[in-house]
């Protein structure tokens, strides 16, 4: 039998992670962002969004974040905007969305985890969010057609991702001109090796797969982004940062030829 490519295999070893916490959210135990079930600490999760977003919505979906930061303020959702949350897992920043762009705006949440969907489903029945939609799908094949997406938004989910520029394409696809991106992630400083990125964490841990500043601005620009901004909020580990990455997609976007 032949061997699972290695992307796959990190695929389908961050499913069954996230799956995992899904469940325990589910049965009552504790989420966790880490390759074990770990208590989640200052540097992931529910803590980082304010007292009152956090009493506003199912615990379910408190309890199941596994963010580093808080997209839906990087944003700055509008009223009637139309918001894609990539990796949505329990629904936290989907439902927060949905509130922000309120009822002629649509908030999609898409995730490739079942159990994860399954969790944000009984949580946007939980919260009456009728403007909320989840999709299940990949980062990096987003099903949903071009030009129709206002906001981007994702929450320490696309460091997790193997072909990260094809998911800075799919979002830069999926955004209508003037269309925008506020994204939490994990980066990592520009002098740190892979190797020395991965002695930090493993995937799952949010962390291995991280670009470096460098690295995603240039992702970003290679896809046809501009005014892009990445700011480190705060550490998660030695030369590691959870960040705010901001971009937008141009209002007219030019072919290789030059022509609009």
């Amino acid at each position: 039998m032949s061997e699972q490519h290695p992307d796959l295999h990190v695929r389908e070893t961050v499913r069954e992670r996230y799956a995992a916490a899904a469940t325990q959210v589910t049965e009552g135990g504790t989420a966790c962002c880490g390759p074990q079930a770990i208590e989640i600490d200052d540097h992931f999760g529910a803590t980082l969004y304010a007292a009152d977003e956090r009493d506003a919505l199912p615990a379910e979906a408190v309890a199941a974040s596994l963010g580093c930061g808080n997209p839906t303020a990087v944003a700055d959702l509008h009223e009637g905007e139309v918001v894609l949350d990539l990796g949505s897992g329990g629904g936290i920043d989907v439902l927060l969305s949905a509130r922000r762009v309120g009822p002629t705006g649509k908030a999609y949440g898409l995730d490739m985890t079942e159990e994860m969907l399954a969790l944000a489903l009984a949580n946007q029945r939980k919260a009456g969010a009728s403007n909320a939609e989840f999709l299940q799908g990949t980062i990096e094949a987003i099903p949903l057609p071009a030009n129709t997406v206002d906001v981007v938004i994702s929450n320490c989910v696309i460091n997790l991702s193997t072909d990260k520029q094809a998911v800075f394409a799919e979002m830069f696809r999926v955004l209508a001109p003037s269309g925008r991106i506020g994204i939490s992630d994990v980066v990592a400083d520009d002098e740190l090796t892979s190797p020395q990125r991965a002695e930090r964490g493993d995937y799952v841990g949010c962390i291995a797969g991280a670009l470096s500043f460098s690295e995603y601005r240039e992702g970003l620009e290679s896809a046809g982004f501009t005014d892009i901004d990445i700011t480190p909020t705060h550490a998660v580990a030695d030369g590691m940062h959870a960040a705010t990455v901001r971009a937008a997609k141009p209002t007219a976007v030019r072919c290789p030829n030059g022509t609009a």
